[in-house]
């Protein structure tokens, strides 16, 4: 089957995120910046952050508050005051669920409704508080309030953080993350004497060679460039099949059931096919050979295992093993690690169009970025799947090992079309396997949800969760418990600590459920604009592109084996340390992402 995440590597390009620019919520001041963060020139010390999702964090009213607003025409303001900072009674509350899962609140005083909350915003139907705008510009806004009081308030002055290009910072965080990483490899190893350092060394260095390359030399990138545009314009290929088959249900409806299954899922098995036919034409094992080429000449490794890895990135983790099928039987456990944690280390061709549409939404322009960082991510975790794997599992015998590189002449199919419908077929299955998964995986997280909230709700964590959180998460839910245990991780890859809950809660998510849902979490978190910095964007994207999850240990165990039956018991006892390691090379491709970004 091809693997649940067929990869397909193309050379990659990396755009750099455009700069969150001033922008507006209402046509009559749309070219008069409002959305900004204000400070008061009164004595007070009042702030006013306006923000382009239509939020509003201030303290002009003696508390801080976070809120809704709305733009009339140029000159009024209306801000919506959250129920926990007005003086009001609730008698009584209501939990809801809508047919897509998602929970929202109601609050009652007096049997009428006073206010609700949905993804963390409430909206009160009363202390609707309206202003004047009396002066806006860059600078300076001015507003009149109700009482006919002035409010004063001057740009912030935001200073200025290298989010983008390299600086002692970054290097510092990025040094610490990768000696973390490469520390927790070294405590779980099985054999900590036989480590090659030297092999750890030139792994580390190819990879950060690897992403400068791709993140910062001008030609590579402009190379990169043009193939990541030429991935999308493929992507986009998908849509006119699914078009044809499904009609008006692919463009004109947009909730995200509809998108989902009208364009995620075609494009799994679009790719998978296209995957299919490229492996019969012998175009990836040309490609494989070339990474396996280099990674044999500088890192030493036998020539199975420099296919395995090379192959991780264009391939599944059940087609790889393909490459190297007539070694498969007598590799070493050291081999059979780096197999499997290659696997686990990367994503492949039909996800990874999946997630480019999901995460780009419309934007051919944010398909391209996000193109270009995902395929980033598969070429550079696979010399850091094969860092992890040696220390985990080091070559007690090195000098036994064969490095001869011959590929296995095995095809898919007896013939394109063969090879075409195979892949079809394949990529149904993973589509359907994908679809069932999320659907399960989403009713476990709501039903855990519905039960630890209610618990919040009865010790009244619920309230202090979302006040500590600023609204990012509702109360005591199984995405805050993830964020909270992996937040320090997150941090670790170089994450700035106001976003590492959210972003530790997608790693949670990634390892726990599968990276499916955590880049559709992600997808969700992004497009809400809940994160401070761009980098945590970039950074979870790189963290997130892996098959580092538990169902994954039983899809390698039972795909690998059919190929090579001896091997069974190896691949049993190596899978939850395959897991660690994907999970660590991830996280180091993450880091130096971080660092460079």
């Amino acid at each position: 089957m091809i693997k649940q995440y067929s990869n397909t590597l193309i050379p990659i390009f990396l755009f750099v995120f455009s700069s969150f620019g001033l922008v507006s919520c209402d046509q009559g001041i749309q070219n008069q910046p409002i959305i900004n963060t204000w400070v008061s020139e009164n004595e007070d010390s009042f702030y006013l952050s306006i923000l382009a999702n239509n939020e509003v964090s201030s303290n002009i009213f003696g508390n801080e508050f976070f809120g809704l607003y709305e733009l009339e025409g140029d000159s009024i303001l209306r801000i919506n005051i959250p129920l926990q900072n007005q003086t009001l009674t609730i008698d009584s509350t209501a939990s809801y669920f809508d047919s897509e899962g998602t929970p929202s609140l109601s609050y009652y005083h007096e049997e009428k409704l006073i206010a609700t909350e949905e993804f963390g915003k409430i909206s009160s139907t009363s202390a609707v508080n309206t202003f004047t705008i009396l002066v806006v510009n860059k600078d300076e806004l001015s507003l009149l309030t109700s009482t006919n009081e002035i409010l004063n308030f001057t740009a912030q002055k935001e200073e200025a953080v290298a989010e983008i290009g390299i600086s002692f910072i970054s290097i510092l965080r990025g040094i610490m993350g990768i000696v973390f990483l490469l520390l927790i490899a070294f405590v779980l190893s099985t054999d900590r004497k036989n480590i090659n350092w030297r092999l750890v060394s030139i792994g580390v260095g190819l990879q950060l060679v690897l992403a400068l390359l791709v993140l910062k030399v001008p030609f590579v990138k402009s190379i990169f460039d043009v193939v990541s545009k030429g991935f999308v314009t493929v992507l986009n290929f998908t849509k006119e099949g699914s078009s044809f088959l499904f009609g008006n249900l692919v463009t004109d409806i947009d909730t995200m059931g509809f998108i989902f299954a009208f364009q995620i899922l075609p494009t799994i098995v679009f790719f998978a096919a296209l995957t299919s036919a490229l492996y019969y034409m012998g175009i990836i094992q040309w490609i494989v050979y070339a990474f396996a080429w280099i990674m044999s000449k500088t890192m030493k490794l036998s020539g199975a295992e420099s296919l395995a890895a090379a192959g991780n990135i264009f391939l599944g983790q059940t087609e790889s093993p393909l490459l190297v099928r007539p070694y498969l039987e007598k590799m070493t456990k050291s081999e059979i690690m780096c197999l499997m944690t290659g696997g686990m280390a990367t994503i492949a061709g039909g996800v990874l169009g999946a997630y480019v549409g999901y995460l780009g939404g419309e934007s051919v322009q944010e398909q391209q970025v996000f193109a270009s960082h995902l395929l980033a991510a598969s070429i550079m975790s696979a010399p850091a799947a094969i860092v992890a794997a040696k220390m985990l599992v080091p070559e007690s015998n090195p000098e036994n090992i064969d490095s001869k590189l011959s590929i296995s002449k095995d095809k898919i199919g007896a013939n394109i079309l063969d090879a075409i419908s195979t892949g079809t077929r394949d990529g149904l299955k993973l589509a359907v396997n994908v679809g069932v998964m999320l659907l399960v995986f989403t009713a476990f997280m709501y039903m855990f949800n519905a039960m630890s909230f209610q618990l919040g709700e009865w010790t009244n964590l619920n309230a202090k969760i979302y006040a500590n959180t600023a609204g990012r998460f509702e109360g005591l839910t199984l995405q805050y418990i993830l964020g909270m245990i992996f937040s320090p991780v997150a941090w670790m890859l170089g994450v700035d600590w106001s976003d590492a809950v959210m972003v530790g809660q997608l790693l949670g998510e990634k390892t726990i459920l599968n990276e499916f849902f955590a880049y559709a979490s992600l997808g969700k978190l992004k497009a809400a604009e809940l994160f401070h910095h761009k980098k945590s964007i970039i950074i979870a994207t790189y963290a997130l592109c892996g098959f580092a999850n538990f169902a994954s240990i039983g899809i390698q165990i039972g795909g690998i084996s059919a190929l090579a039956q001896n091997q069974q018991s190896t691949l049993a006892k190596l899978g939850v340390r395959a897991l660690v390691g994907g999970t660590i090379a991830c996280f180091m491709t993450a880091t130096i992402a971080g660092m460079l970004y």
